[in-house]
């Protein structure tokens, strides 16, 4: 009978852990323990080009960050590891550029983080640990591993040539590649050395336009562009990392705002060595080299040139023999040109490329002189990527805002209509990315909604379902399922604008718990500054999680996307123009007076969280408005805007010597006065090369000079991202418990 009772009581309790008022409590440690609460959903998806095997980067359950190479079976529909990362390299010690190259890319894994298929679909080519690695698809499993290289060197930036017979890499700084049929590996460039840098990009190319690279492949193989650059004219900046037990001055060449950049050079050698043919970019040597490329013909280079001030861009094509060059079109700007990589080159010399001339990015056709043909895209909306172009059928294909700013989908049009009609391929609520076949008939599907986690499937190119690579389904096998039971939910809304007219998107937590009649403490997690957008229809993983979490103990947390964020137009984005942290901050406000008129929000513990920019905003936010936020939390804050590089401070706020004014009134120290005592907690990594520490060293030397009290949490070692289990669980868990001190009455 005892055991009738004890056998009752288990199974009541299984149950009531399944219902939503008891459902498992999300923790800091299981936020960053394995395996992923976000589920096994593959990473890099890479369709063979003979459209029989589907490659893919998959996390070890053991070691999430960990990820090795596996392959999907169309036809016997099995999946299978191809390579073990760990078997091959178990202790991956990183040279110092691949480290940078990587914070620079937010890549945080280990093992194979790249690879690439031969234009054949019998090897695939891959990095791991400073070398290079050939896999032979038909070998024997147990033989299909080559090591190619095995130097000392770490061999970074690899690729694999368009028609698959040359894997090239980068060397100390000069440019090398390996003949796959015989071989012979061959040094093209040979004066790379000291300040001399071949085929890499500059510091500001990799962290502010998204250019990771410095050389790129003719589509004929015959020929590598490459840009050299020299660092000499940079100031020598010293930079401080202290780790646990060791302290290091770096003497890094970082180009701060209004100081000099690097010098660039463009120029083209062939596959096999010989001499460089260098390209005049003009007399102005102090431009920026945003992006390369090649035309269909492998006769022309392509160069997008921005000049300084960042209010012009040319495009620009050279004659790879001769030299010769020819200005295909130019944009203007009273305020900054945004950098893109929506441009195609067609067969016929016509290109597609994709404008804010209108106020919103869309895609015009140009002929091969340049001269527009027609504009393909319209509407107050944004293309964000083109994805896939078939010359025979004429079909583009693209992802943009179309539906909504928070969504992005699928859509099509044909080049051969004179005035094309968009349409949409996918339909379901949230955030789809593509990655098509090269021959644009099927594409792998990337889809998450706010309470669907990332699932990856195969569809043809009218959007049709063929398989799933990762369903990744959140039922009771998923990871997160038991937290899920009763979490709260996503709700989204618009408000208005300081400016009394435009429209601002939010995200709001409610607590779990909730009861009508009872007030809780806010979070408001922002980020707030150009580039990125906080508010969307997707999946929310980590930070959201984290969002999850305080929401369970008791919190109502919120998010906006103030003025100056992206994908609402380029005028939504020029608000902060000359002016950092004014409109932004008097966004954040008409949210907190959003707020103030919900019954259940606690007008009097308002608290506000930031990382970078947001880390930025949470101190000007305590600062300018210490009797609306009680308690902020800022993590790896720029302070002072004349420490920050030259391409993207510039962008925003022109120089110090053209806008010493702006410079004042961005920078955080003309409001320290306006700080409470103990409302702020501020974060850095103690070997940040981004957001240098001195920002907060700074910061704390004026607070211990105005006598003003707070609080520090500064980890040895680390970078910008603070990345690593132990550092985030232990940070997170230290901005958790500062919220519940502060806010909590």
């Amino acid at each position: 009978m005892m055991k009738n009772k004890i056998i009752g009581v288990i199974g009541l309790v299984s149950c009531l852990v399944l219902l939503p008022g008891y459902a498992k409590q999300l923790t800091v440690e299981r936020i960053y323990s394995d395996p992923s609460l976000t589920g096994s959903a593959p990473r890099t998806v890479k369709l063979s080009p003979d459209g029989q095997l589907i490659s893919y980067l998959k996390n070890r359950k053991d070691e999430q960050e960990r990820l090795d190479l596996w392959a999907y079976d169309v036809s016997s529909k099995k999946h299978r590891m191809l390579v073990d990362s760990k078997a091959l390299a178990a202790d991956e010690e990183l040279s110092d550029e691949e480290k940078a190259r990587r914070e620079r890319m937010r890549l945080f894994a280990r093992g194979i983080v790249s690879y690439f298929w031969s234009p054949e679909s019998d090897a695939l080519v891959f990095p791991l640990a400073g070398d290079i690695y050939y896999y032979d698809l038909k070998q024997p499993a147990n033989k299909a591993v080559r090591q190619l290289t095995k130097t000392d060197a770490y061999e970074t930036d690899i690729k694999l040539s368009p028609k698959g017979h040359f894997i090239s890499f980068i060397r100390q700084q000069n440019i090398f590649v390996i003949d796959l049929k015989s071989g012979k590996e061959i040094q093209l460039t040979h004066d790379g050395k000291g300040t001399i840098k071949n085929g890499m990009a500059e510091f500001v190319a990799q962290e502010e336009m998204s250019r990771l690279t410095g050389y790129w492949w003719s589509p004929d193989e015959s020929s590598i562009a490459y840009t050299q650059i020299d660092e000499s004219p940079v100031n020598v900046e010293k930079r401080y990392e202290i780790n646990a037990d060791s302290f290091h001055v770096f003497e890094q060449r970082y180009p701060v705002t209004g100081t000099p950049n690097v010098e660039i050079k463009l120029g083209v050698i062939g596959s096999k060595g010989g001499k460089t043919r260098w390209f005049d970019l003009g007399a102005n040597k102090d431009i920026y080299l945003a992006r390369v490329n090649w035309t269909k013909d492998s006769q022309q280079v392509v160069a997008q040139r921005q000049s300084r001030d960042q209010k012009r861009l040319d495009l620009i094509s050279f004659n790879k023999n001769s030299g010769k060059q020819k200005t295909l079109l130019n944009e203007t700007s009273d305020s900054w040109i945004n950098i893109h990589d929506n441009l195609r080159f067609l067969k016929n010399g016509q290109f597609i490329w994709a404008s804010e001339k209108s106020g919103f990015f869309h895609l015009y056709l140009h002929d091969a002189n340049g001269k527009l043909v027609r504009q393909l895209t319209k509407g107050d909306w944004m293309v964000h990527d083109i994805k896939a172009l078939n010359e025979e059928s004429q079909a583009l294909y693209f992802t943009a805002t179309k539906k909504s700013p928070l969504e992005k989908h699928l859509y099509r049009l044909s080049l051969a209509d004179k005035s094309p009609a968009v349409t949409a391929i996918t339909q379901q609520e949230g955030v789809h990315e593509v990655t098509f076949s090269d021959n644009a008939e099927v594409y792998v599907h990337y889809f998450s909604a706010p309470e669907v986690p990332p699932q990856v499937s195969i569809r043809n190119n009218k959007g049709e379902f063929i398989t799933y690579l990762d369903e990744n389904k959140l039922d009771k096998t998923h990871p997160y399922w038991p937290y899920y039971q009763g979490e709260s939910k996503a709700e989204f809304g618009t408000l208005t604008a300081a400016d009394n007219k435009t429209k601002l998107y939010y995200r709001l937590y409610k607590p779990t718990h909730f009861k009508k009649g009872k007030r809780y403490p806010v979070i408001i997690d922002v980020y707030g500054g150009p580039g990125a957008q906080r508010v969307t229809k997707r999946w929310a993983a980590r930070n959201g999680y984290w969002h999850k979490m305080m929401a369970d103990r008791g919190f109502v947390v919120f998010s906006l996307d103030n003025r100056g964020s992206t994908n609402r137009g380029k005028v939504f984005e020029d608000a902060l123009y000359r002016h950092l942290g004014k409109v932004e901050v008097e966004d954040q406000l008409e949210g907190v007076r959003f707020l103030k008129k919900l019954p259940y929000v606690d007008a009097d513990n308002i608290g506000i969280f930031g990382w970078s920019y947001g880390g930025y905003m949470t101190l000007m936010s305590v600062m300018k408005h210490p009797d609306v936020f009680k308690a902020g939390v800022s993590v790896a804050p720029v302070t002072d805007w004349t420490l920050y590089d030259t391409h993207y401070t510039e962008r925003y706020l022109g120089t110090p010597q053209n806008n010493a004014k702006g410079y004042e009134l961005s920078n955080v120290f003309a409001y320290v006065d306006g700080l409470k005592d103990g409302s702020l907690l501020n974060v850095h990594g103690m070997a940040d090369d981004n957001v240098l520490y001195t920002n907060s060293t700074k910061l704390y030397a004026q607070l211990q000079h105005k006598n003003k009290q707070y609080q520090m949490m500064d980890y040895p070692g680390s970078k910008h991202s603070i990345w690593g289990k132990e550092v985030r669980t232990h940070l997170f868990n230290t901005i958790t418990e500062f919220f519940e001190e502060k806010l909590k009455k």
